[in-house]
């Protein structure tokens, strides 16, 4: 029984069925075992009644470390638990968090065991996503292919642009497989995979992977075999959205920087931020950035709601955040004149960081293409 709420459950369904499902299957192949979500208890406990053995699957997905002012599991999974345990006595409490939890139901169960994912919520631990396969983002376009070897795949391909994929502890790659996209679970140590970092205009690093004959276990894919791409949206929704509101903090640093400058910097006797020009340029870009601003977080609304319209306004929020930010970019530094090209001054380091954010995860273009196709053109 998965006993996360009910986007947090979504999210969660293809992991859990491919994960510690699949492998209770595989270690008991004579058993039944059945899965179902948490969100209806009368459904969990007329399951648990006729089962030898229950397994709740609770989870509390927060910073690792956060400061919290409640240990209890979120969205009624301490409910769910005695309702299920006083149902079977045989029930067993997987905690999938990395913080303390409050245990209420404790003395009711038979066992409790703690997945640990070490560090990767903590910052401990790095994941790269290895995806696109060009110069542009295409994630439909992929050429990497894993085919059947033994008990589990070989892959085989070239990945581009994986941001910190030369220091990863795991790689998330998506492949091509008989039936459709998988993704995969590589180790940073696979036999055939090697990273070659590049520097990238904002002095970041990303890499150029290959894969050549890496071979992983049946146990390193994520979600299904050949139903890798619904896994696959959630990511890109998530990374994308990510990267748009980090655009919207690009954009307004060098807003606030150009509008300082305007305050203080004086031509012809007169401060420059009184030239009207000036004004209706600094009125404009601050219009353009609140528009910005509002399609992001309605972007973030739509995702923790699990909407089926969030998929759209991710694509309108990283296409109208690019386009936001390179306007301030390009405004701060013809605004501030000569000192803007130079690189001792800061307006320039926004100017890279923009032009670097751009290409990640689809630049406005194919955020525009994505639109106008969702809306029949």
């Amino acid at each position: 029984i998965g006993a996360e709420g009910p986007f947090a459950a979504l999210m969660q369904q293809n992991y859990h069925r491919s994960s510690p499902v699949k492998a209770i299957r595989a270690m008991a192949p004579g058993a039944e075992v059945v899965w179902r979500m948490g969100d209806y208890v009368a459904d969990a406990v007329n399951q648990a009644k006729k089962a030898d053995v229950v397994i709740v699957f609770a989870t509390k997905w927060s910073t690792e470390g956060l400061d919290q002012a409640d240990f209890s599991l979120p969205h009624g999974q301490d409910a769910l638990i005695e309702a299920v345990a006083a149902a079977n006595p045989r029930t067993i409490v997987v905690l999938e968090t990395g913080n303390p939890v409050d245990m209420p139901w404790l003395d009711k169960t038979a066992a409790v065991l703690e997945a640990w994912y070490p560090g990767a919520r903590g910052g401990e631990a790095i994941v790269a996503l290895a995806i696109d396969e060009g110069a542009k983002h295409r994630p439909d376009r992929i050429a990497t292919t894993a085919t059947r070897a033994g008990n589990g795949f070989r892959l085989d391909g070239k990945k581009s642009f994986v941001l910190h994929g030369h220091v990863a502890d795991m790689s998330i790659v998506a492949a091509k497989t008989d039936g459709g996209i998988t993704l995969f679970a590589v180790p940073k140590d696979a036999n055939g995979l090697t990273a070659d970092p590049r520097r990238l205009v904002d002095s970041s690093l990303a890499s150029h992977v290959t894969l050549d004959g890496v071979e992983v276990d049946a146990d390193a894919v994520i979600g299904e075999v050949d139903a890798g791409g619904d896994i696959l949206d959630v990511l890109l929704a998530a990374t994308r959205t990510g990267a748009a509101a980090e655009m919207v903090g690009v954009g307004q640093g060098a807003m606030d920087m150009t509008v300082n400058y305007l305050k203080e910097r004086k031509q012809f006797g007169k401060l420059i931020g009184e030239f009207q020009p000036l004004q209706h340029r600094a009125a404009h870009l601050y219009g353009e950035m609140e528009v910005a601003r509002a399609t992001v977080m309605k972007a973030q609304q739509l995702l923790d709601e699990g909407s089926e319209g969030a998929k759209l306004m991710v694509s309108v929020a990283k296409a109208k955040a690019g386009r936001a930010a390179n306007l301030a970019v390009r405004e701060g530094v013809q605004m501030h004149g000569g000192i803007g090209m130079t690189d001792e001054y800061d307006i320039g380091l926004y100017m890279k960081r923009d032009r670097a954010l751009q290409e990640f995860m689809g630049d406005v273009n194919f955020h525009t293409d994505q639109v106008a196709r969702a809306h029949g053109y």
